[in-house]
């Protein structure tokens, strides 16, 4: 679906001074550059920073690190398996799956990476990836990434250090907004049939009082569970649905690919390390 538009015009003063200025709008954005060198200043107990980030706490600026290591590990495994998501979402879709993907997660990368010099919290640091995410990777995808990293920061905020009890319920506050984004349900074979099984079983160990660690990782075991079991779906909705036959005996590629990620994330969890990228 790539394509090119070309529009000539009249530069006056007005166009250009338009055209050259910040933008944020859902399909084209542009930022002001700063100066090399600049020093970021953090935000203070009152107020926003100079990049309009709320203040933060201590404790929300380590998770919001912690943050970004998971989404960097995130990055290392698409580019590990960046083919092979794409040969999976080949069998019945256009095969850009793989691709994507990929411009999703370095743009949620170096969104994250952007806003912790300038003391953001967990939950702008990861509202930033989301939208990167969303407008750099495209497709049906990458909205729905986007929703997700969104939905998971407001339940961190930016002053609490969130426990595995409020990391499951912001996990499962994600999975029912992709319900509602995508109208999908299980059972459609879309990412879905391994998101709801992951954020089930992350309550479940939540609830059992193991760690954040403990249950990330017995949950990623589950989702990767839910992922392969997708191959003896037919698809019921989105892009694949025309072809649903042909899609029988390969696992939904949007499902592998968040296994792939939550598997990813549980190293991190772990890491002494994991603060800085």
């Amino acid at each position: 679906m790539a394509g090119v538009s070309l529009t000539v015009t009249w530069l006056t003063d007005d166009i250009e001074a338009a055209w050259t200025s910040p933008a944020a709008a859902p399909a084209y954005r542009r930022g002001s550059v700063d100066a090399a060198g600049e020093a970021a200043r953090l935000p203070d107990e009152t107020g926003a920073n100079e990049r309009g980030y709320p203040a933060a706490s201590e404790e929300s600026r380590r998770v919001a690190r912690r943050a970004a290591a998971a989404l960097h590990a995130v990055r290392a495994t698409v580019e590990e398996h960046v083919e092979e998501l794409g040969r999976l979402d080949a069998v019945a879709g256009d095969g850009d799956h793989g691709i994507g993907m990929q411009r999703g997660a370095r743009a949620a990368v170096d969104a994250i990476d952007a806003t912790l010099g300038f003391g953001a919290g967990a939950q702008s640091a990861l509202e930033a990836a989301g939208d990167a995410w969303a407008d750099k990777a495209g497709g049906t995808s990458g909205a729905l990434w986007g929703v997700a990293l969104r939905t998971l920061a407001a339940r961190l905020g930016n002053h609490e250090r969130p426990d595995a009890d409020v990391i499951a319920s912001g996990v499962q506050d994600a999975a029912d907004a992709l319900g509602r984004f995508g109208k999908a349900e299980r059972g459609d074979k879309t990412m879905l049939d391994s998101l709801f099984p992951f954020a089930e079983a992350l309550r479940t160990n939540a609830d059992a009082g193991r760690s954040l660690p403990e249950s990330w990782s017995a949950a990623a075991a589950v989702c990767t569970d839910a992922a392969a079991a997708t191959a003896d779906l037919v698809p019921k909705i989105g892009r694949a649905r025309p072809h649903a036959e042909k899609s029988v005996g390969t696992p939904d590629p949007g499902a592998f690919s968040l296994a792939l990620a939550v598997t990813a994330i549980a190293d991190t969890l772990t890491s002494t390390k994991a603060e800085t990228p």
